[in-house]
């Protein structure tokens, strides 16, 4: 998945976290969430302006940044 028009970067938006396109929601905001067991419809009845397609793009920002990650310790 292309993460990259869905997932932003803001110097004075939350820190400078990645966000979700352009809102106060950040990547972390939504990861913690499905690691604490709401599943993608709770997270869309709690955050009814993001989209199915902005979780997935969440769990793709995260799994290339661990790829990344591994590729620094080779």
């Amino acid at each position: 998945m292309d993460y990259a028009k869905i997932i932003t970067l803001e110097p004075g938006k939350r820190g400078g976290k990645p966000c979700i396109r352009g809102l106060r929601v950040t990547v972390y905001d939504v990861l913690e969430n499905l690691a604490g067991g709401m599943s993608h419809e709770d997270i869309l009845r709690e955050f009814p302006y993001l989209t199915n397609e902005d979780i997935r793009a969440c769990l793709a920002y995260a799994a290339d940044r661990e790829r990344k990650l591994e590729l620094q310790k080779a």
